[in-house]
């Protein structure tokens, strides 16, 4: 993806190091960051200078890479898998890529862990893309459809599961991308997500570089636009999906879903296999729930019109507040599950059937 006609991935090696896009300077400042040892990534995903589910996997990753540089020993991998895995409780895809590395690591010996490591990470960021790209695919035939009735797309959308959280593209945004590459007419209302924003800072901000069509909402106004005909679809990523198909994503999706429910408005959710739990059935008994500081929902951070970034305290101080980041949409509310390898149903037999597709053959992109 681009940023003022320049490309760029949203993490990638330099060298010995890690680059990543601050992504805690966005809107405002376009800053990147290189990253050298295993302990600077793990602080790049808690303090979410990089987020999003599949990319903190991707992360994650080369942080295990840049660890094998340092010290290749099995108690440095074993160091490293737990640092790492200890940042995000949610995201799956997180303890999906530490997985993966740590099982190609542990065969290896220890001379040839770090060229392995790197090896594999960077085969995580590819797959990311492509299978986004897949997921952008799928999605362009739902969007399309969409605007062969209407003229058309209006489409509502929450948090940031653009290309900023993923290697690029998205997953997500990656069907209105593709739509919007196609000449297909659509817009696009951007939910601002608090507490932290990330609809009005992020998604906002790559659809601008990308020249698609959009307006930011408050989050509250996502119902009104429904009942008056005015979205066509949800689209939305997922930070956990369970194998019967209740997904958990960012804070103020399982009230999108119950506003489209009500309207008669199709709620999809985008995502690759590696954000589906296959050992968890009831999303609200298993997907543990990641609580953030207060301060992120008590304090608001903006550029005032000299052009400094100021933050500000929005309540009396002393303020009780709760900061849940994530909650549970059940699968009876969503439409659809698009992957890389289709679109499929929210219920258990029907991942199941796409489990076994998957087994026997790769996306097709």
């Amino acid at each position: 993806m681009k940023v003022a006609g320049v490309p760029y991935r949203s993490v990638w090696r330099e060298a010995d190091r890690v680059a990543i896009i601050d992504q805690t300077r966005l809107p405002f400042e376009f800053h990147t960051l290189r990253l050298s040892d295993c302990d600077e990534i793990a602080h790049s995903i808690r303090s979410m200078q990089v987020r999003g589910a599949p990319l903190i996997g991707a992360t994650a990753a080369f942080g295990i890479a840049l660890a094998m540089s340092a010290d290749a020993s099995d108690v440095n991998l074993q160091r490293a898998a737990e640092l790492l895995g200890d940042t995000r409780p949610t995201a799956v895809n997180l303890r999906w890529a530490i997985n993966r590395m740590t099982r190609l690591l542990q065969v290896a010996v220890p001379a040839a862990r770090t060229d392995v490591a790197w090896t594999e990470a960077g085969k995580i960021a590819d797959e990311d893309i492509a299978l986004n790209l897949s997921i952008g695919r799928h999605g362009l035939a739902v969007m399309r459809s969409i605007a062969d009735k209407k003229g058309k797309v209006n489409v509502l959308t929450h948090c940031n599961a653009g290309w900023l959280a993923t290697g690029a593209w998205g997953t997500a945004l990656a069907p209105v991308y593709a739509a919007h590459a196609q000449g297909i007419a659509l817009h696009v209302w951007v939910d601002e997500t608090r507490p932290r924003n990330q609809g009005a800072r992020l998604t906002a901000w790559e659809l601008a570089q990308a020249g698609v069509p959009h307006t930011l909402i408050a989050d509250n106004a996502a119902g009104h636009l429904m009942q008056r005909g005015e979205v066509d679809l949800c689209l939305v990523g997922s930070d956990r999906c369970t194998a019967q198909g209740d997904v958990c994503n960012k804070i103020g999706t399982y009230q999108k879903a119950l506003a489209a429910a009500d309207n008669g408005v199709s709620f999809y959710v985008a995502l690759p296999l590696s954000t589906i739990d296959w050992t968890l059935h009831d999303g609200l008994a298993g997907i543990p729930i990641e609580t953030r500081a207060a301060e992120e929902l008590l304090v608001m951070e903006g550029v005032d019109d000299s052009g400094e970034t100021r933050r500000l305290r929005g309540t009396m101080q002393g303020t009780p507040a709760l900061n849940p980041a994530f909650d549970v949409t059940p699968a009876r509310l969503v439409t659809g599950l698009l992957c890389e390898h289709g679109l499929y149903r929210a219920d258990a037999a029907e991942l199941q059937a796409l489990r076994a597709v998957a087994a026997r053959a790769p996306a097709r992109v």
